[in-house]
């Protein structure tokens, strides 16, 4: 009997610990939330996935941003994959919650990209969701307080950025604010990160502008603060991902910190991804380290990028397959006013990694 509880017991501990390494993100399991389910009575909070005792609290008090939220997550999912999709590691494993694969619990530098995007992404469709009216809780940002040059004039409905912040990371950093969020490094990796991805979002607030005037000569343009798209902050992140910092936590002064690992003579950027552990290459499948290969995955030929042939499949060549794409053609537009066109089939050629 004793034999068979310690191993039951070890591996008990096993799955607490990394549940809690990786908790800060487990509310991307919201994604999969199903379209029939309208989260708009208390007793719904507790049917959504990934919550943490925090967030179902935050839920109850604040149902009407929770599809705004859910809508976050699958924009998480969706923004994550296509931008590492010319990548070995495309972000495959962000499927798998709330349970996630190793390569998003141990602290590397594909879960810094995540919690940043994460943070990110809940902010920014808060602050477009006040934008087009689908919060009662907001409306359009506020104003600028600088007086815009002749020809242009404050006006539209500016991206309610600073709600979305307050809003987003009260609920996205609620994990790691609690007593039992993993180790402390984790916990300061995780929060670094979410501030990263919030700080690319500040930094992604844009003029933007509309012209009126007669037969558009855009003598007057209406401007107002805007976010860019998800997508470009999500590739400005993926710059920071390509030059993230490994660090090590170590005594700075009075208490421990992140410290760069191979440069602990200056303290971490605040625009700077971190890490704690090295990633694997991706190349072969090992679910230990949470890596599902390339075996399969379609590479570029004549690419000298990250999705050429030879990287993608790690040197161990690739199979050609063709593919018929059919397609609009010839098309002709017709006064007044429709366009008519041809289908057009032509075949291409593929090439997968071996």
């Amino acid at each position: 009997m004793r034999r068979t509880f310690q191993p039951l017991s070890l591996c008990l501990l096993t799955v607490i610990l990394l549940s809690q390494l990786c908790s800060g993100i487990k509310w991307l399991a919201l994604s999969r939330t199903p379209l029939s389910l309208h989260v708009n009575q208390t007793q719904h909070c507790k049917q959504l996935q990934g919550l943490v005792s925090s967030q179902v609290q935050l839920c109850r008090s604040n149902l009407e941003l929770m599809q705004t939220i859910i809508q976050a997550a699958r924009e998480v999912k969706k923004t994550c994959q296509k931008t590492f999709t010319d990548m070995r590691w495309n972000c495959s494993s962000i499927e798998s919650g709330p349970q996630y694969s190793p390569d998003l619990e141990r602290g590397t530098r594909e879960s810094a990209f995540v919690y940043a995007l994460s943070a990110a992404a809940i902010s920014h469709t808060i602050a477009r969701a006040c934008t087009s009216g689908d919060l009662r809780l907001c409306s359009c940002g506020p104003i600028p307080g600088e007086i815009p040059e002749p020809g242009y004039r404050w006006g539209g409905c500016a991206d309610n950025l600073h709600y979305g912040l307050v809003m987003g990371s009260k609920f996205s950093d609620a994990p790691m604010k609690m007593k039992k969020s993993g180790s402390h490094a984790n916990k300061l990796m995780h929060l670094h990160n979410s501030e990263v991805g919030r700080q690319a979002l500040r930094d992604a607030l844009e003029m933007k502008c509309k012209c009126h005037g007669v037969s558009g000569s855009c003598s007057i343009r209406t401007c107002w603060r805007g976010l860019q798209d998800l997508k470009d902050i999500a590739m400005d992140l993926k710059t920071k991902y390509l030059s993230a910092t490994k660090v090590v936590h170590r005594p700075m002064g009075t208490r421990k910190q992140l410290v760069p690992k191979d440069i602990d003579i200056r303290p971490v950027r605040e625009n700077e991804l971190v890490y704690l552990q090295s990633s694997p290459d991706f190349c072969s499948k090992n679910d230990k380290l949470g890596s599902v290969g390339t075996q399969d995955r379609q590479c570029n030929k004549t690419s000298n990028g990250s999705d050429s042939c030879d990287l993608m499949c790690c040197g161990r060549g690739y199979n050609p397959y063709t593919e018929k794409l059919v397609e609009r053609c010839h098309c002709k537009y017709h006064w007044c006013c429709y366009v008519t066109c041809k289908k057009c089939e032509r075949t291409v050629e593929r090439y997968v990694c071996k």
